[in-house]
């Protein structure tokens, strides 16, 4: 039904009077959750649009055109995959409203070419960037030059603290590390040696995962020489190499944390040493080879987060500050942290 439908056929779906569905559109109060719930179920499921929402719709798609820019690092697979959903996912709602957002993407991790891409979206008027990269001076002064130059920077998955962006989108990494430790804590013996590999420090939010997974084995009872570390840069091969070596050179290993990418190398590494079950192994995020990796008893744990979220909500939020002049929560970041296992899939 679309834009025809009316405030009297919603109250008569939803079994209420039309007040109270003006209320709920309103935000008022004096409507219990139940009710509310319902109408907002009807609301959804009719597609109704408001004629103050519908006016708001009109003159944003009459306003004067708005680019946003998006920096992407060089990862690939599940983090590629995903965010770009969500960016094509935002760009299709924005386009309605004269939204254009114009994607870079970095093919090393060298900060320069981060600099240079921010740069070059800022040169083609990108008015505010999406920006996921590494946490290095001179891309932090950059998002500063921008800020000055009144070009808002959201900062998602990975952040940059030490700049003046307007917020960060994503899972609260320290914390998601000192769970995995936890995890892990209870799944060794006190004494056990464990491997700890994150894909490049440099990245906030692998180094936030990895201090919060040590602080959280230290309290547990850890000495730090029982935990060993590695950067495997989100790479199969480099991660098949790093673990493989490591079970060479200390075969009493007892666990590995996978705070990266390519957990698959690092499953591949343990089976090829024969020590598929013995070693326990905790990582991140889910996809269906993790998801493989679960069910057969590969991966004892994984803490997943929404990637496909962390591309599309940094681009909503700048439109809602350029746009509607809306300020993002403080400090924003993204959902809850859940804990996955073979048999909650």
């Amino acid at each position: 039904m679309g834009k025809r439908v009316t405030i009297q056929q919603i109250a008569e779906k939803a079994g209420v009077s039309r007040g109270t569905v003006d209320r709920v559109l309103n935000r008022r109060s004096y409507v219990s959750e139940e009710v509310k719930a319902r109408v907002l179920s009807v609301i959804a499921e009719t597609g109704y649009i408001s004629p103050k929402e519908l006016y708001r719709q009109k003159k944003e798609a009459a306003a004067v055109p708005l680019k946003l820019g998006v920096l992407l690092p060089n990862w690939g697979d599940q983090f590629r995959e995903e965010v770009e959903n969500g960016i094509r996912r935002a760009s299709r709602e924005l386009e309605e409203q004269n939204v254009q957002v114009l994607v870079r993407r970095c093919r090393t991790e060298i900060p320069q070419e981060a600099v240079e891409l921010l740069d070059e979206l800022a040169a083609e008027q990108a008015e505010g960037m999406a920006v996921c990269a590494l946490n290095d001076p001179a891309i932090e002064a950059r998002i500063n030059a921008l800020e000055e130059r009144k070009i808002p920077c959201v900062t998602f998955n990975s952040d940059l603290p030490g700049s003046r962006r307007l917020c960060f989108v994503g899972q609260e990494m320290n914390k998601a590390g000192r769970i995995a430790g936890e995890l892990m804590s209870r799944c060794v013996p006190r004494g056990g040696l464990v491997l700890a590999a994150v894909g490049n420090r440099r990245f906030d939010g692998h180094r936030q995962r990895l201090e919060g997974f040590c602080s959280r084995m230290e309290e547990r009872g850890f000495r730090p020489e029982q935990i060993l570390t590695a950067e495997t840069f989100n790479d199969y091969e480099t991660t098949c190499i790093v673990v493989a070596e490591m079970l060479r050179d200390h075969p009493e290993l007892a666990g590995i944390y996978m705070a990266n990418l390519n957990v698959s190398g690092c499953a591949e590494a343990v089976r090829a040493a024969g020590r598929k079950g013995e070693i326990r192994v905790i990582c991140h995020d889910i996809n269906e080879s993790i998801r493989r990796l679960l069910l057969e008893g590969s991966v004892d744990f994984t803490i997943p987060q929404d990637f496909e979220q962390q591309g599309y909500l940094p681009l909503i939020l700048l439109r809602d500050y350029l746009r509607r002049g809306i300020p993002p929560e403080a400090g924003r970041a993204g959902g809850g942290i859940g804990i996955l296992c073979a048999e909650n899939l």
